[in-house]
């Protein structure tokens, strides 16, 4: 049976929108079919400072591949293009493409390497925003909630900031 993944994309370097369309080629070139794509979305930097900002995305992918294997090509594909090194402990910089595993189905991984669904992904409007628009009724396999519910709980609380 074939695992559906949700990944998520961005650049804040160079032509963001080709880089982004570089990593999709590469992606389904390399991972399996995309199978949805959201709209392209103009963010501010989170995390860190920056006068660059990010153009971001997320898409749904049938994969041909086991989800370790989909981690090490993701990571391969950001060092082709020209990261250079990952985000460590929280410290965030300029990237030319990130590439994160979000969610896959309702796979829950916990190794050192690869946490799925993402740690944090339910905190990040450039995430959600993105895939309530290609996936709003995806359940969150360990919350149980929505995208929809998870987007409006994230509106509420920056509302309230």
């Amino acid at each position: 049976m074939a695992l559906s993944v949700i990944l998520a994309l961005g650049s804040n370097l160079g032509d963001k929108q080709q880089n982004i369309e570089i990593a999709l080629d590469k992606i389904e070139e390399r991972v399996g079919r995309i199978t949805s794509l959201s709209a392209f979305y103009v963010t501010k930097p989170v995390g860190f400072h920056s006068e660059h900002n990010f153009v971001n995305c997320v898409c749904e992918v049938v994969l041909n591949i086991d989800i370790f294997t989909l981690f090490a090509i993701s990571q391969s594909i950001e060092i082709e293009m020209g990261r250079s090194k990952k985000s460590i402990n929280g410290c965030y910089a300029d990237r030319i493409i990130d590439i994160d595993l979000i969610m896959a189905g309702d796979l829950i991984v916990d190794t050192p390497e690869l946490t799925i669904p993402h740690p944090a992904f339910h905190t990040r409007d450039f995430v959600l925003t993105p895939l309530c628009e290609i996936a709003p009724d995806m359940v969150h396999p360990i919350f149980g909630k929505t995208i929809r519910r998870l987007k409006e709980e994230l509106d509420r609380m920056q509302s309230v900031e």
